[in-house]
């Protein structure tokens, strides 16, 4: 599983923490009633996540659509709203749960958080 960042809103530690998790759940949730043939290994094998950062909404954006359009589970985070930024407002995305090599395709070319 992957969960991309937006570099820009500048979050605080904990609103970035708050928001990496519920793009983990969301997209675990979302994999497992949607019978992913991936969520079971993934799940018995330690629940493996890598938290990368992306520069933009925009480029967000690409990459989720990028992921979609190969099926891959995706789920975008929308903050409410209710302390640092604007509600409704697109924080993560996540990706997964898939294969490595099918994920690394999408986001290889980003940078740790």
């Amino acid at each position: 599983m992957a969960i991309v960042v937006r570099d820009d809103l500048k979050l605080s530690k904990g609103k970035l923490s708050a928001q990496v998790a519920h793009a983990a759940v969301s997209c675990a949730i979302k994999s497992e009633n949607n019978k992913n043939k991936y969520f079971s290994e993934w799940f018995s094998e330690g629940q493996k996540k890598v938290v990368l950062k992306i520069d933009d909404l925009d480029s967000l954006l690409k990459v989720f659509n990028e992921a979609k359009s190969v099926g891959l589970t995706t789920e975008l985070i929308k903050d409410a709203g209710l302390t640092e930024i604007p509600p409704g407002t697109i924080t993560v995305l996540g990706i997964g749960p898939a294969p490595e090599d099918e994920i690394d395709k999408i986001v290889g070319n980003l940078k740790l958080l």
